[in-house]
C-alpha cells in the first residue's frame, strides 16, 4: 500500500491525529533485491522489542501494522502457539517491528512504545491488547480510545497526548519502515523473516513449524 500525501491528509482529518502530520508516506521500490539474515538483523532506529534468548538457534522477525486484520488474527491464533512451543522453551528469539500502513497504525505503535518504554514483555502485552481491541480503536474514535487504553496502562492524559505528538519517535518508526521497505522489500503485513527467509502473509502454526524444526536440528 502506498500512502499518498492527499490520502494521508484526508486520514489525518478523519482521525483527529493531526499531531503526527510528519508521518512519512510509504515509497516502495520495485527492483528485486536479495535479503540476508544480516540485513534483517541490522540495528535499526528503535531498540528491538524481542522475546527469547539472543543466542537462540532461530530468530523470527515480524513486520506488522497495528490496523492490519491479518496481523490481529495471527496474533490471536498462531503467535500464542509459537510462544509456547518455541519462545518460552528458549528455542526461538522473536522480534516484533512496526510497519504502520496508515496513520492510526502509527499512533497505535507509538502508544505501545510509550507505555512499554524498554520493557519488551510489557510491549508485547500492550501490542496484544491493541490487536485484540482493534475494532474498537480503529473503527471508532481513535484518539479517544487510545487515550483510554493508555490510561488503563498507567499513563496520564497528558502523557498520552505527549506520546502521540512525539515527532522524534514517529520519525524513528518511519525510518525503520523505510529501511524495511527499501532493503528488505517488505510491502505488506504481516511479513516474517525466519533466519532471513521471508514469509509473506498470515501463515499457520504448522507452516512455521516446518520452517523452524529443520533449523533447530541443523
Amino acid at each position: 500500500m502506498i500512502i499518498t500525501r492527499r490520502a494521508f491528509t484526508t486520514m489525518l482529518s478523519l482521525t483527529g491525529l493531526a499531531a503526527v502530520a510528519g508521518f512519512s508516506p510509504l515509497r516502495f521500490i520495485s527492483e528485486a533485491m536479495a535479503q540476508s539474515a544480516a540485513d534483517v538483523a541490522k540495528p535499526v532506529s528503535l531498540p528491538d522489542m524481542a522475546l527469547g534468548p539472543k543466542d537462540a538457534a532461530v530468530t523470527i522477525t515480524e513486520y506488522a501494522s497495528m490496523t492490519c486484520p491479518h496481523c490481529a488474527a495471527f496474533n490471536e491464533q498462531v503467535f500464542p502457539k509459537i510462544k509456547s512451543e518455541y519462545i518460552d522453551t528458549g528455542k526461538v528469539r522473536y522480534i516484533f517491528r512496526e510497519f504502520p500502513l496508515d496513520i492510526k497504525a502509527a499512533a497505535g505503535s507509538m502508544l505501545s512504545r510509550c507505555i512499554a518504554k524498554d520493557d519488551a514483555s510489557k510491549y508485547f502485552a500492550v501490542t496484544d491488547m491493541l490487536f485484540r481491541q482493534q475494532n474498537d480503536w480503529v473503527v471508532k474514535n481513535t484518539t479517544e480510545t487510545l487515550t483510554r487504553i493508555g490510561k488503563q496502562a498507567g499513563l496520564t492524559q497528558q502523557q498520552v497526548e505527549a506520546c502521540l505528538k512525539d515527532q522524534a519517535l514517529l520519525d524513528k518508526i518511519a525510518a525503520d519502515q523505510k529501511y524495511a521497505s527499501d532493503v528488505l522489500k517488505v510491502d505488506s503485513t504481516p511479513t516474517f523473516f525466519i533466519n532471513g527467509e521471508k514469509i509473506k502473509g498470515e501463515a499457520s502454526f504448522e507452516e512455521f513449524a516446518k520452517k523452524i524444526n529443520p533449523l533447530l536440528k541443523s
